[in-house]
């Protein structure tokens, strides 16, 4: 099977189908996966498959790739709609995640003050003052919450160490509405078992957090690339739009991604 393992410190732009034209950031080595979770559709393959031997970029090394490229890419005269904090791994796992964050929105604002900068987080480390505060200074906090159903999580996200729904949710209530959330719903089986969370077992509970929690924006999407298990499906665009219009229907903006 193949994967994605990014380069770092910057790699692209590439086209997001959520978020646009999105410069990259890596914060994780180039050279394998650092991650929180373990995911089973994660386009970057399994954590074991792909442990890094080099170190994570510096925040130095950071921002003097991201000036470098920010400077080409005016004077090729491209614009990015966003630039994005994604890669190989959560990023917020950087020891220097707030200090970046800092350097990152300042060379925004000096070279292209119309772009936003957004974070794809599992939302694993928001519980940390400095991580919560990095994130309260981006456009886009994207925080993944798949399911409610601990079960779920534990079987398909995988989380590396305890993972408490209760403080994952209070956590994101802490935002005061300054947060995307952002759910994979999937189909399929993995080892046998099935994992469509399409169905209202899953969806229901799902809206109940949501509104709870009171995002500014939901995104709702599925698998686009291949992953590491390969008996994964898509939802139907059906059932995406079916979600999509439950959210709206609660007052809280949603975009679905097929």
């Amino acid at each position: 099977m193949s994967t994605v393992i990014y380069p770092s410190p910057i790699f692209g732009p590439v086209h997001s189908r959520r978020l646009g034209v999105s410069l990259g950031v890596n914060l994780l080595p180039p050279d394998g996966k650092s991650c929180t979770f373990d995911c089973i559709y994660c386009e970057c393959g399994f954590n074991k498959d792909h442990r890094p031997k080099q170190g994570l970029p510096s925040r130095e090394q950071v921002a003097t790739a991201l000036e470098e490229k920010l400077k080409a890419m005016t004077a090729d005269g491209l614009s990015p709609d966003v630039i994005t904090f994604a890669g190989n791994g959560e990023p917020t796992i950087h020891p220097h995640f707030a200090e970046i964050i800092d350097d990152t929105i300042a060379l925004r604002d000096k070279y292209f003050p119309n772009a936003k900068v957004s974070v794809l987080s599992n939302a694993t480390m928001i519980h940390k003052k400095n991580v919560h505060d990095a994130l309260m200074k981006t456009d886009n906090n994207i925080l993944k919450l798949d399911t409610v159903d601990p079960a779920y999580i534990n079987e398909i996200d995988r989380p590396l160490h305890t993972y408490c729904l209760d403080r994952i949710i209070d956590g994101m209530k802490s935002f005061n509405g300054h947060l995307v959330i952002q759910t994979m719903f999937m189909k399929g089986t993995i080892d046998g078992k099935d994992v469509d969370n399409t169905g209202e077992e899953y969806v229901g509970p799902w809206i109940t957090a949501v509104k709870e929690i009171k995002p500014e924006e939901v995104m709702i999407y599925t698998i686009d690339r291949e992953t590491p298990t390969g008996t994964l499906a898509k939802a139907s665009p059906e059932e995406l739009d079916s979600i999509r219009d439950r959210v709206i229907a609660e007052g809280i903006p949603c975009i679905a991604s097929y």
